[in-house]
């Protein structure tokens, strides 16, 4: 769908449809109260009629308005004024493009952008309807032989900001949401490919077709081969089951010419995930094909850096293999050798992804790396503690904690602290190595974080769990893009803060 800004009066648009917003009870928004004025009233006569109330996602769409250039008006309620929050202007928008796109109208002018949102500018507003928009019409048909069409589909929507001064503004605004839009799309299509197309051995081939598209992005990949010299051995135990070969993914991408320290994100690249011999019940093991939404997020978001030309050193490790039960696969109280030296006991083969993830973040220390951000779908213990609303968020520096909350606050894609307290690692002691990779059901998500942070101790970490985030369940099952808002967001933020020190 294409997308763009511009400023004009909404009676002036020669459109197929020109989109109003309605507060409740029957408030005209400033928009509206122009048609309204042009028409002779036409739009409150039909409101005080009762057809429209103005109630948070109701929608009236109004045919041949007098004095208007448009064929239609979309009337969008808007809830009351004083409640207009971050929320609920994206889910005025969504019901705003979904009721556009059934009702026929292949192109539109919206003026929802000229809302007033609480201590929301210009930029965030053209931002998030152009996010959100694109993220609303996002269909998975790749697959299909057979692809569901509507007839009229929208393909074009302008939204409105209020003076021509902020059109710059909201241009770069435009820009920024296109690019990021795509990069969510791109998350989406590979957490959504089964098992059986998106393997290790895809996750690196997508890799590196992301740096024939950029000259200043190149990719490394280390073989099981390769692994086994470097001494992954807790990595590679995860793998042992699988006939699928295990890899570990290294993009980097320089925006700045200097030395200086980068910041690195690393995500768990499990493509399918059986629980291995731990092999979990049948009902709903289709959805661990999204296992790999860590890693799915962190090719999304160097895409993303990439195309957005962002003046940061960024690298993105993935560790990526399948977990799958069979003769060679490891067992319930086997004890492996990390590459940090660390001997874990393995009392679960399911949590697997800490295996993995240890390893990685073993590897990172040679980069001299600012900060450390993984990203997992880690535990189910963290579904239960947050529900599917926001990811769960530890980290060993406050400051980084601290920002990467910010960023969600701000995109929409929130996430909540857990604490990392030595109470919690005591329940990770095992008798016969070093640490356990489960430390029991109490606390699961925090046990998991604490286990991770064993491996972190030479740098600034923080680990996001997006177990209950990344993908929608049932019927409708559907990976969410989640957290690559967060993250990009807190990346375009470190581009306005103070440098980091060069390496020397």
């Amino acid at each position: 769908m294409e997308f763009n800004v511009k400023s004009g009066h909404p009676e002036k648009q020669r459109t197929a449809c020109i989109v109003v917003g309605v507060y409740e009870p029957r408030r005209l928004s400033e928009a509206a109260k122009r048609i309204d004025n042009i028409s002779q009233r036409h739009i409150s006569s039909i409101l005080r009629r009762g057809d429209l109330e103005g109630k948070l996602g109701q929608t009236l769409l109004l045919h041949n308005v007098p004095g208007t250039l448009a064929d239609r008006v979309l009337l969008v309620g808007c809830g009351r004024e004083r409640d207009l929050e971050d929320s609920q202007y994206r889910k005025i928008i969504i019901k705003a493009i979904h009721t556009l796109h059934e009702t026929g109208s292949m192109e539109a002018v919206c003026y929802l952008t000229d809302l007033n949102i609480r201590g929301r500018d210009t930029e965030w507003r053209i931002r998030q309807a152009i996010e959100v928009a694109h993220s609303s019409m996002y269909v998975f048909d790749q697959l299909k032989t057979q692809k569901e069409s509507t007839r009229r589909p929208l393909r074009k929507i302008i939204f409105s900001v209020a003076s021509r001064r902020e059109l710059p503004i909201a241009e770069h605004a435009s820009h920024e949401a296109r690019k990021i839009a795509d990069g969510i799309k791109l998350a989406k299509d590979l957490c959504n490919l089964p098992g059986n197309h998106c393997t290790p051995t895809y996750l690196v081939d997508q890799a590196k077709k992301l740096c024939y598209l950029h000259e200043n992005l190149n990719c490394e990949v280390l073989t099981k081969t390769e692994l086994e010299k470097e001494g992954f051995n807790a990595l590679l135990a995860v793998a042992k089951g699988s006939e699928e070969a295990p890899y570990l993914i290294t993009l980097k991408y320089k925006g700045v010419k200097k030395a200086v320290h980068p910041i690195v994100l690393v995500g768990k690249g499990v493509t399918f995930d059986s629980g291995g011999i731990s092999i979990k019940p049948s009902k709903q093991m289709d959805e661990m094909k999204f296992d790999m939404s860590g890693a799915a997020s962190v090719i999304s978001v160097l895409s993303i850096v990439a195309e957005l030309q962002l003046p940061l050193n960024v690298i993105g490790v993935i560790p990526t293999v399948e977990n799958m039960p069979s003769g060679k696969a490891v067992k319930p109280g086997d004890v492996v050798t990390s590459l940090s030296g660390q001997t874990i006991e393995v009392l679960n083969t399911d949590a697997e992804g800490r295996l993995i993830l240890c390893d990685a973040l073993t590897y990172v220390e040679r980069y001299k790396p600012e900060v450390v951000i993984d990203i997992a779908t880690l535990t189910g213990a963290c579904v239960i503690a947050l529900g599917h609303h926001a990811h769960g968020l530890m980290s060993n520096y406050h400051p980084l904690m601290t920002e990467l909350l910010n960023a969600g606050k701000f995109t929409g894609d929130r996430a909540w602290e857990l604490p990392l307290w030595n109470e919690y690692k005591d329940q990770l002691k095992s008798n016969c190595a070093d640490i356990a990779n489960i430390g029991g059901r109490d606390g699961g998500a925090i046990t998991a974080g604490c286990f991770l942070a064993q491996f972190t101790k030479k740098y600034h970490w923080a680990h996001i769990d997006i177990a209950g985030t990344a993908w929608t369940s049932g019927k409708k099952k559907s990976a969410t893009g989640r957290p690559v808002p967060l993250l990009i967001q807190y990346l375009i933020n470190r581009c306005c803060t103070e440098a980091p020190p060069e390496i020397y």
